[in-house]
């Protein structure tokens, strides 16, 4: 992904997601996907697809056990 696009999709989540503090960031040495960030925190990858003509993005997230435990 270039900076264009990152810049997109980063506008796109603070949108959704009401937050300024979520940031999307260009990950070392792969360029069809990027990190997501909530401030400082790594929450998840996104993933460019762009196979069949039809671009799209998956975000996954991944939430441990010990993070919901009360």
């Amino acid at each position: 992904m270039d900076k264009a696009e990152i810049a997109k999709l980063q506008n796109y989540l603070r949108r959704t997601f009401g937050n300024t503090t979520l940031s999307v960031r260009a990950r070392p040495r792969k360029d069809d996907s990027a990190e997501v960030y909530l401030g400082d925190e790594f929450i998840g990858v996104l993933f460019r697809d762009d196979e069949d003509e039809d671009l799209s993005w998956t975000f996954t997230m991944s939430i441990l056990e010990i993070d919901v435990e009360e």
